[in-house]
Parts: C-alpha cells; structure tokens; sequence
C-alpha cells in the first residue's frame, strides 16, 4: 500500500486484550506483507500511564503470543514498533482529546504534512458505554474532519465501531443519530469480524462467480437453509457481560443476520460497497416481522446446565445461551423457503456452517441404500445439501446420491469435498488484517451501513421484548455438550425436516 500522505490510526482501548490480540497482531502482519504505508503512526489511547517504549514492550508481547506468522520476525517487528506510541488520558476528560489532536499534528509536522491534509483513522476498541462520550469528545475537540474529503487533497477522517451497536432498536437508533451528529455516515465503519473472514466473503464469490448454482438459488430448487453457529465452551470468565446480552444479542443479530444477507441478497449491479450493502439491506427489511403471539412458535431459547454456577451470572438469570429461530423472507427469490438459525454456547462441537437443502425430486426412482449414518424409513431418500463450513475446517462439501458397488439400483449420499487447507497453500489472513486494510483503503464493503444495523435490530427487538415479559416461558435447560434443548430440534420436525447431523 503505497500512501503519500501519513495516516495516524488512534486505538482508543489501547490497554484491552482487544488491540493486544487482534489489532496490533494484524497490523504488523500487513507491515510485514508491505500492504501498510510507511508513514502510518499508530497512537494507542488508555487511561493507564504509561511510555511509547513500554507500550511498544506490550504490544510485542501480544504479537508474540496471537500473531499469525510465528515465530517472530524481529527485525521486521522493530521497523513496525517506531510507529507505535502511547497517549495517556481519561476518555471523559476533554484535555485528553485535545492534548490528542496536538500529538497528532505535532507527529503531521514531523513527516511535513500541510496542516488540514493529514489522514486521521479512530478506532473505538473500548466497552459500547464509553462510545457516546468519545465521540463528543471527537467533536469538541475538531477532530472530526472533513467528510467528503479524498486522498490527494484534504486529508480524510474515518472511524471505526466495534460491536454492539446498540442493545435494542431504539438504542442502535440512538447512537446512530448520536454518531451522525458529528460524523458523516462515509466516515463511519461499523465493524463486524465475521465479515472479514475469508470463508465468509467466498459465500458472495461462490454464489455470484459460478454459473451452475446461481440458477438453482431460489424457491423453484431449495427446500430450506440452515444457519449454525456453535461453541463448545461456555461463558468462560465473561458472565458478567454474557449475562446482559445473551446468545440473540452476541451472535445472531450481528453475525448470523450478516451471513444470512449474504446467502440470500440479489446479486448487485456492480460490486461495490453501496451495490452490495443496498442488497443486503433489502434482505433484511424483506423478513416477515415476528408477531408477538407467533414468537414462542418460532423462536427457542435455553440454558445450559450449570449456567447460574458461572461467575458473574444472577442466580436466577432467565439469560438465554441457546437460541433458535425460523424466519421467512418475503421476496420472489425466497417464498415459502424457511431459514433457521441456531446459535449457542456449552454446545457438542465449535462449529460455524450454512447448509442449503434442496428439493427431493418430483419422482422417486431409486430405493435408499441402507448405511449407518442414515436416519429415517429405509426407503427414504438423502437430500442433497450444499454445505459451507466457516469454521474450523474450511470448507466447502456437496452431498449428492450415488449408486454404491452390488447389483441393487440404490442411492447412498457421497460428499464432493473441497478443503481451503488442501486448495490454498498458504495462511489464511485474520478477519481483522482484512477489515483494518480496507478501512486504509476506504472500502466500506464489508462493514455495516446506518439502515443495516437498524433493520436488524427491528427484526430481534420484538423476541427481546416478547422474552422480557413476565408471561414469556422461561428458557429451557440443556446439558452441556449437546445440541441443546429438544425444542430446538421439534422447531424443524413439526415441518418434517431435521438439522443436518454432523
């Protein structure tokens, strides 16, 4: 990345384990790849004092410890630390930002910048809480920059902001507004790190760069899709956190609506950040609102045992760690096909994937060759399944039928497999390598637009409130290990489908 004018990156929560295991780590992975532009200065903003060399001293730690590349590069790492410096100061103290804005312009004159033309990036890697008040204070302090301006002339300003965005419709509302009071929505980033990850952004290049599925990604040829995004463990140590937001706010109103838009949007007319983000808006804005009399119909939610031991939890949290959801998108591609998303933590296996299920054919001309994985009547055909697997494991597997070696015209379901660690030879980039570079480049792609983060939070808000209500079931136990609770599963029996074994 070859850049002409300096570029000062401020990572306010420059003490968290944030910035120590995924920002820094990633932005010395892109110096290393030379994709970041020599004069880039990285600021790290906490409140702990603290000098440039044992910020640097920290930071090398942490590469040490979470970088992709091991062992370390020393000699690159020293280059890539001379950028790095520390600027200690509370976030509700205005000095603060305004001693920030001087350090930034004195280290603008060092590399002879005309005043006005430096390039500023924020990124905000603090608790949600401490969000508003940064911003104001960006703003009373001027360094809030020009909206519209463009490498080459007026130095630009952007910034990023982490999730959640919000805890609720109105509260996304909110800060939104709050945002662009001072900001333009050009200069914000809203990041969600499931984006940057190379599996991910394949769904969009399989779909759109294969002639032989497009035709086949709609009503007329797929029965179902299935959206899974599991954990193992459980709240590990984040109870506290964990316990007032649960499994719909942490995971499936950010990153599983996310995939879901993906896999569902119509292809844009050019690709480019407002093409694809106007298409996944439209899908969201396309799902068939959840009434509250129909929410315990199609939503489950549960908890897994031992959950009230974890630290941090209320002895009679009704927090839920598992939560499943039938959705139907209302649009001409999508009619009458159910999505069903499920996420949770405590679960059998970590597990990331989306399974598209198609249609059985019209007219059953084989029996079914009996095998041991097989679950049903002996007669009953294996659907084929498309399945994208996220994580671990990338991959991309389809299950077709094939007649087996003997003499009886049978089906049995045979996968055609391809593996990213078979395909491609070298190391996948962190979500993150990805995402900082395209904030650099002003590519805002993969991050989420103002009506995005609403639209969203309009389709869970009406399950949040419903599970407030003093009338709402309490969330079902499951015991760790499992798949969770049976009602999850009796959410695709009572259609006669089932999640796909794994």
């Amino acid at each position: 990345m070859h850049h002409p004018t300096p570029i000062s990156l401020v990572i306010f929560g420059a003490s968290g384990d944030l910035t120590q295991r995924k920002l820094i780590p990633a932005l010395f992975q892109l110096c290393r790849e030379g994709l970041l532009p020599g004069n880039l200065r990285v600021i790290g903003y906490a409140r702990r004092a603290k000098s440039d060399a044992q910020f640097r001293a920290e930071q090398r730690a942490g590469v040490v410890a979470h970088g992709r590349v091991q062992p370390l590069d020393a000699e690159n790492w020293e280059r890539f630390a001379t950028q790095l410096f520390y600027h200690a100061a509370n976030f509700d103290d205005p000095q603060g930002f305004v001693s920030l804005r001087e350090r930034i312009e004195h280290l603008e004159v060092e590399a002879g910048v005309v005043a006005g033309h430096g390039h500023r990036l924020f990124y905000l890697a603090t608790p949600p809480e401490a969000y508003p008040g940064i911003i104001s204070h960006l703003g009373a302090a001027g360094l809030q920059g020009a909206a519209l301006a463009q490498p080459g002339s007026h130095g630009w300003t952007r910034i990023v902001i982490e999730k959640p965005f919000g805890h609720d419709l109105a509260s996304a509302e909110a800060l939104n507004a709050h945002v662009l009071s001072i900001f333009h929505e050009r200069q914000v980033y809203r990041i969600d790190h499931y984006l940057g990850k190379e599996t991910v952004q394949n769904i969009l290049a399989f779909r759109l760069g294969n002639s032989i599925f497009e035709p086949l990604w709609n009503h007329n040829y797929i029965d179902h899709v299935q959206i899974t995004v599991a954990e193992e463990i459980g709240v590990e140590g984040r109870g506290g956190y964990y316990d007032s937001a649960g499994a719909i706010r942490d995971m499936l109103q950010n990153h599983i609506l996310q995939v879901l838009a993906l896999i569902a949007m119509e292809p844009p007319a050019t690709f480019n950040a407002e093409a694809v983000r106007n298409e996944k808006v439209k899908v969201l804005q396309a799902i068939r609102t959840l009434a509250h009399e129909s929410i315990d119909h199609l939503a489950v939610r549960g908890q897994y045992a031992g959950y009230h031991d974890e630290s941090g939890v209320a002895p009679t949290s009704t927090t839920e760690t598992f939560v499943a959801l039938r959705l139907q998108i209302d649009n001409w591609r999508w009619a009458g096909v159910p999505f069903y998303l499920r996420t949770g933590k405590a679960l059998q296996q970590r597990l990331t994937e989306v399974v598209i299920q198609f249609r059985q054919p019209p007219l059953s001309l084989f029996s079914h060759a009996e095998h041991e994985d097989h679950v049903g009547p002996a007669d009953e055909m294996e659907p084929n399944l498309l399945v994208l697997r996220i994580q671990p494991d990338e991959a991309i597997t389809l299950q077709i039928g094939l007649k087996p070696p003997g003499p009886e015209m049978a089906l049995r379901p045979v996968a055609l497999d391809f593996r990213y660690a078979a395909g491609f030879t070298d190391s996948t980039p962190e979500a993150y390598e990805r995402l900082l570079l395209d904030v650099l480049l002003g590519d805002a792609t993969l991050f989420i637009r103002r009506d995005e983060v609403e639209a969203a939070w309009a389709l869970i808000t009406p399950v949040l409130e419903h599970w407030d209500s003093p009338h709402a079931p309490v969330p079902a136990t499951y015991p760790r290990g499992s798949w969770g609770p049976d009602a999850a599963m009796e959410l695709l029996a009572r259609e006669k489908r089932r999640w796909r074994r794994m």
